[in-house]
C-alpha cells in the first residue's frame, strides 16, 4: 500500500470530525447495530482503529456483511475477488527481530532486541468476493430486549459500582470510584442508557489501580478531551458488542478532538487502542496485540 497509511486514516477520520459525524456512530441501522468487522477466514474481530475503517467503509459502500478477507486469504479459500473491486486498507502491529552484535573483551556476544513496526495491507468485504457466499453471517432474528439483556450483564458483570439517582447527570467519581447514572426510567430508551453506561464504565476502567490510563505531557490541556475520545470509542465498541446502537455523548468536544488528531497524526491509532484495552478490560477478556 502506498503512502502514509497512519496520516491517511486521520485524514479521513478528520474529515468525518469537521462535518460533524463521529464515526463510531456511522455503522448504525434503524434497529440494531452493525457487528464488530471479522475476518472471514480466521473468524477474528479486527480491532482497534480497524474497526472504524471498516466501519466506514461498510457504510460507505453499503455493504451487507461485516465480514473481510485479504486477496490471498480469498483465494485459499476458492473464492476470488471480482475484477475491478477496490480494496480498504487496514493496518497492524508486526513485532520484528533485530539482532545486535556486543563486543565484549575477545568475545562477541549477540544481543536480539524486539521492537513493533507498524504494516499495512488490503482487505476486502465478501461483498466484494465471488464463490464464498456460503461464509457470509446468515440473518438473525432477534428479540426486541434480548440484546439489551446482554448488554445488562456486561454493565452487572464489569465488576463497577454503579448507582442511580434521581439527577439528570452521569459521571465517574475517581475520588469514591464509583459511577453515577441517572435513573433507568429518565432515559429516552434502553439503548442510551447502556450506551451512557458503557461511556462511564470505560472512563472507570483507566483508573490507577486497573488500566492506570493517563496522556501526560503529550496532550497537555487536550488530555481530558482525549480521555473522552477514548471513552467514547470504547463505549461504541462495548455497544457493539451486544449488538445496539451507539449515540456520542460529548459532542461539545468535536473540536478539541479535530485539534489533537492535527496537532499529533497517530493520536486516532493510540486513542483506538486505549478504547480497545478498556473494552477488553470491562469484559474481562486477555489484552493482545493481534492482527486477524
Amino acid at each position: 500500500m502506498k503512502g502514509n497509511i497512519a496520516e491517511e486514516i486521520t485524514n479521513r477520520i478528520l474529515g468525518d470530525l469537521k462535518k460533524g459525524v463521529m464515526p463510531w456512530e456511522k455503522p448504525w441501522k434503524a434497529g440494531r447495530g452493525l457487528p464488530l468487522p471479522v475476518n472471514a477466514s480466521t473468524n477474528k474481530n479486527y480491532r482497534g482503529i480497524n474497526v472504524f475503517v471498516l466501519w466506514d467503509q461498510a457504510i460507505q459502500k453499503g455493504y451487507s456483511t461485516p465480514s473481510w478477507l485479504t486477496f490471498n486469504q480469498a483465494k485459499a479459500l476458492k473464492g476470488s475477488v471480482r475484477k475491478g473491486e477496490k480494496g480498504c486498507g487496514v493496518v497492524f502491529y508486526k513485532r520484528l527481530a533485530k539482532t545486535k552484535s556486543l563486543n565484549l573483551s575477545d568475545e562477541v556476544c549477540l544481543e536480539q532486541q524486539t521492537f513493533w513496526v507498524l504494516r499495512a495491507y488490503t482487505v476486502f468485504n465478501l461483498d466484494q468476493v465471488e464463490g464464498l457466499d456460503h461464509l457470509k453471517p446468515k440473518p438473525e432474528i432477534i428479540e426486541p430486549f434480548k440484546a439489551v439483556e446482554e448488554a445488562e450483564r456486561i454493565l452487572k458483570d464489569s465488576g463497577a459500582k454503579i448507582i442511580h439517582t434521581a439527577s439528570d447527570r452521569a459521571f465517574y467519581d475517581r475520588t469514591g470510584d464509583f459511577i453515577s447514572l441517572p435513573l433507568k426510567e429518565s432515559f429516552k430508551t434502553p439503548e442510551k442508557y447502556y450506551g451512557t453506561g458503557y461511556h462511564e464504565t470505560c472512563h472507570w476502567s483507566g483508573a490507577s489501580h486497573r488500566l492506570n490510563r493517563e496522556f501526560g505531557k503529550r496532550y497537555g490541556d487536550q488530555a481530558y478531551a482525549f480521555e473522552e475520545l477514548v471513552a467514547e470509542m470504547g463505549a461504541a465498541f462495548l455497544c457493539a458488542s451486544c449488538g445496539i446502537p451507539y449515540d456520542t455523548q460529548h459532542s461539545n468536544y468535536i473540536g478539541d478532538w479535530i485539534q489533537v488528531l492535527k496537532d499529533h497524526k497517530r493520536a486516532i491509532f493510540t486513542a483506538a487502542a486505549k478504547a480497545q484495552a478498556a473494552m477488553d478490560f470491562v469484559l474481562k477478556k486477555s489484552i493482545e496485540e493481534a492482527a486477524a
